[in-house]
């Protein structure tokens, strides 16, 4: 299994796999950890002199935090402790690794978002990172009952298989693994059969006017296509960062933070004059 011998509808015409020397673009992640531990460092200090009464008032809509592939809720822990600084609940997915069968992925989020909407009496907001972002998108068209918005971050979704080389070996090793006999990781058909099919569809499926969208991407992304990233229902937000540091990096949690807050971008409509 190799990048050629996935499923064609997964690159649409128009898409293609990053270089193989632009992974060499994620290299600033570590200028981007960096940055987020300095403001880590400094926003530490600033709490500390800050009276309690005056700190940010809790937002009412949880936000659920959902890694992207291979990686584990942990990835995005910097990102939930700088949300949870500024007000907002935020919930991990329950994923030690995202490696298995994309629709058991869904199916999973799905029922952490029952458990959410049941535990505090609103719809949920979503953060996905790459194939988190995906899961999410499928999952909001799915249950708008139980999902306000989402935001995604790297999520090729129009192209799910315009990614980077390393990437595809990872996924031909874990359909190795499979055949193997290891359970709970990603199968052959995932990638080229019924299940990639499914899942592709529910990621592009039609989502209800009252989900808000926001989709990040960066032309610096070295892993995935990033105009695949940009949904055209999304409200697209370009930043500079790696595929890797859009976790971390703090001129992308600033980004988050905002799309996480529809009344803000409310008020920006109207100073552009497209609500009068």
């Amino acid at each position: 299994m190799t990048q050629r011998t996935m499923a064609a509808f997964l690159t649409p015409e128009g898409f293609s796999q990053p270089s193989a020397a632009a992974v060499l673009r994620e290299g600033s992640v570590l200028t981007e950890a960096g940055r987020y531990a300095v403001q880590a460092f400094t926003a530490r200090g600033a709490r500390r002199r800050t009276p309690y009464g005056s700190r940010p008032v809790r937002t009412s809509e949880p936000v659920l935090l959902v890694p992207g592939f291979m990686a584990g809720d942990s990835s995005l822990g910097p990102m939930s402790r700088s949300l949870r600084h500024q007000g907002f609940r935020t919930y991990r997915a329950d994923i030690r690794a995202n490696i298995g069968c994309t629709l058991t992925a869904a199916t999973q989020l799905e029922e952490r978002l029952e458990e959410i909407t049941q535990r505090r009496g609103s719809r949920v907001r979503i953060v996905g990172h790459s194939l988190g972002g995906m899961l999410a998108r499928g999952v909001a068209a799915r249950r708008p009952d139980l999902v306000a918005g989402i935001v995604t971050m790297g999520s090729p979704m129009l192209a799910p298989g315009a990614h980077h080389m390393s990437l595809a070996r990872s996924v031909d090793l874990l359909v190795r693994l499979n055949r193997a006999g290891v359970r709970n990781v990603m199968a052959e058909d995932c990638v080229a059969g019924h299940c990639a099919q499914e899942s592709f569809a529910q990621a592009r499926a039609e989502l209800p006017a009252d989900v808000d969208f926001t989709a990040i991407y960066s032309r610096r992304d070295g892993i995935v296509d990033w105009r695949a990233c940009i949904d055209p229902v999304a409200r697209a937000v370009e930043v500079r960062s790696s595929h890797v540091g859009m976790a971390f990096d703090p001129a992308v949690i600033a980004v988050v933070s905002a799309a996480l807050r529809p009344v803000v971008a409310s008020v920006v409509e109207v100073d552009r004059g497209e609500i009068a």
